[in-house]
């Protein structure tokens, strides 16, 4: 089936609309400008002998050039690689190599990674951005070429996008994402979270990740709506931008952590959040206390449940049901279908925790080079998630916690994720994450890592007494660990492998 250009499409029927709003430098790109700076872009790029299937790299923070390049991609079928800044030099090494594009886009405040990177890795050509400068060599490539361009004739199933997703183990893998993939989300996404031309959404989220850049960014753009871009998250901030009438914030989507950050601001409780329509959060177990915290400030918080090789959209819980089933993660969205299984691929009852398996036009064709790592992820046609799952008696899916961060003790399965919610329940604790650490007696136990609000104090004991309280006596946390700050990664997700290393040592295997 044919690919047709969105960006085209809206500056013909909306070019003074404005599509993108960049908060740092506040620049603002209506529709019409969008698209003639994407077909700018995309004659650059074929003079840089860039063509259909070529990739085109880009490391740079939250801003209008990652949608541009996109678009121009749309346009000549080259296929774009979003970089995590945050990775270091060997680490971005092993991705550019794999995926050998033949231009890196970066950012000024990344000169010296690029430099490195293009002499490691052979990139014939570099290019870059400066938001605040506006002869940068990135406006002056836009302004060299003119209009005039060779587009290609692109069909959905083509590639789009590779986004590299972090390994637990080993190197990561990238997660081919075709147009297929990105218009199925937008439909999945779409529907269900009210996206319309009217809907404007404060994207957080970095764009390297498919949550900045899928939810509900694309999904937003692809209706003819409006994002605005924040470039580093700061909790008042965020707060203060929804709350201006101005600005007219509808959508807003997030891992749990900044949910969590942005409660516990003194800014939280006079803040105007009356205009948001849709407050969505995945990528991780939330705790209840963030979810009945924003759902006594009117915000119900929508869960979800996607990975990166899932569009990413792959369950969505409906608003008429966030209050009733609360921790749920919804039903499969509309273009999808899940099941959860036992260890040898059996259907398992409803109730039965296993493994979320999911298929659909929404999934990834596989990952980049690595056949073998494609074929151990699929069964048939039905995508292994890694997650453990389960059911409950009207079909609603609940994501018990990572399939790999279960551990058992005792011979029972302990999900981290459901003694978290529990500690949290304490006044005292800001953050908290278990993980499983060898047992002589019980073959593995759970440790409690926690973060204490500032001027609070709280106890071992009273920890592991709560727990006793509230959960199954194998499920009780044996140790408690206090320290200042849970590592995270870019979106906010708690890194369990460097909490294992930290407290088991790195010869433990690691949990993401």
């Amino acid at each position: 089936m044919k690919y047709y250009d969105w960006s085209a499409y809206h500056a013909d029927v909306r070019p003074e609309t404005v599509a993108i709003v960049d908060l740092h430098t506040g620049r603002e790109l209506t529709y019409g400008m969008l698209d003639e700076r994407a077909i700018c872009l995309a004659s650059w790029l074929q003079q840089k002998e860039v063509s259909k299937g070529d990739r085109v790299a880009i490391l740079a923070p939250n801003g209008p050039e990652i949608f541009e390049l996109e678009f121009a991609g749309g346009k000549i079928g080259s296929v774009t690689l979003p970089l995590n800044w945050r990775l270091t030099v060997p680490e971005l090494e092993y991705i550019l190599k794999d995926s050998t594009p033949k231009v890196l886009i970066y950012d000024v405040k990344f000169e010296q990674q690029a430099r490195d990177l293009k002499d490691r890795c052979g990139i014939p050509t570099l290019l870059q951005i400066d938001a605040d400068d506006a002869s940068s060599e990135y406006e002056q490539a836009l302004a060299s070429v003119n209009a005039d361009l060779k587009t290609e004739d692109l069909e959905l199933e083509d590639l789009a996008m590779i986004m590299y997703t972090s390994g637990t183990t080993g190197h990561p893998k990238g997660a081919m994402i075709t147009h297929q993939m990105n218009f199925i989300n937008c439909v999945n996404l779409g529907i269900p979270s009210q996206i319309s031309p009217e809907a404007v959404q404060l994207v957080v989220l970095p764009l390297f990740h498919t949550g900045g850049l899928n939810c509900y960014a694309n999904p937003i753009l692809h209706a003819g709506g409006r994002v605005l871009l924040m470039r580093d998250f700061d909790p008042g901030e965020a707060l203060r931008v929804i709350g201006d009438p101005a600005l007219g914030v509808t959508h807003f989507f997030a891992v749990p952590a900044p949910y969590q950050f942005m409660m516990q601001h003194p800014d939280f409780a006079k803040t105007d959040l009356s205009r948001l329509k849709q407050a969505g959060v995945g990528g991780a177990p939330c705790a209840e206390v963030i979810l009945k915290t924003w759902l006594e400030r009117g915000v119900p918080l929508i869960q979800g449940w996607g990975m990166t090789e899932t569009s990413p959209g792959g369950t969505g819980l409906d608003a008429a049901d966030a209050m009733r089933k609360l921790g749920s993660a919804g039903k499969p969205l509309l273009h999808t279908e899940i099941k959860i299984v036992d260890d040898e691929g059996n259907v398992l009852p409803r109730g039965s925790v296993g493994e979320l398996l999911i298929r659909g036009p929404n999934i990834t064709p596989g990952y980049w080079n690595k056949p073998e790592a494609t074929e151990k992820s699929f069964d048939g046609d039905w995508l292994k998630t890694g997650d453990a799952a389960r059911l409950d008696e009207q079909g609603f899916v609940y994501i018990v916690d990572r399939w790999k961060d279960m551990y058992i003790s005792g011979g029972e399965n302990v999900y981290p994720a459901e003694v978290e919610n529990v500690i949290y329940q304490l006044p005292q604790v800001a953050e908290a994450a278990i993980i499983g650490v060898p047992s002589d007696r019980w073959g593995e136990t759970g440790k409690a890592v926690i973060v204490v609000k500032p001027g609070e104090s709280l106890g071992e004991d009273e920890v592991i007494s709560h727990c006793l309280a509230n959960l199954a006596k194998f499920k009780v946390p044996q140790s408690v660990e206090f320290i200042e700050a849970l590592p995270r990664n870019a979106t906010g997700k708690v890194l369990k492998r460097e909490l294992r290393e930290q407290f088991v040592g790195s010869g433990q295997p690691a949990i993401s």
